[in-house]
């Protein structure tokens, strides 16, 4: 007989990592998750919901269909560095959610 397969909350397998990035130039935060059923991914910067192309189309923010963040390009101009700042990923199904270890995007000075 053919053994049942068990749902399992998630965890995150691949951790994010600190980036340091030019302005303009694209970047990526990694986060990779497994878990039955499989979860789904947010990001939240400095504690708040990062947006990405799903909900904005003209976003520069990506998540790619494992769980990592793509950056375009890392937006910076004179009124602020709207990337900069302290990521986690977070997956959720319905057994419960991970969160993955923070990550830092830092902007490269001029």
């Amino acid at each position: 007989s053919h053994a049942q397969l068990e749902d399992t909350a998630p965890r995150i397998v691949e951790h994010p990592t600190d980036v340091l990035v030019s302005k303009g130039d694209p970047a990526t935060l990694s986060c990779k998750a497994e878990g039955r059923p499989a979860p789904e991914v947010e990001w939240y910067k400095d504690g708040e919901r990062v947006e990405t192309d799903r909900e904005d189309p003209r976003s520069h923010r990506t998540l790619l269909p494992g769980g990592s963040l793509f950056f375009l390009r890392i937006l910076h101009g004179r009124r602020g560095k709207p990337d900069e700042g302290v990521y986690v990923c977070v997956a959720r199904n319905y057994l419960g959610e991970a969160t993955s270890r923070n990550a830092s995007l830092e902007v490269a000075g001029e």
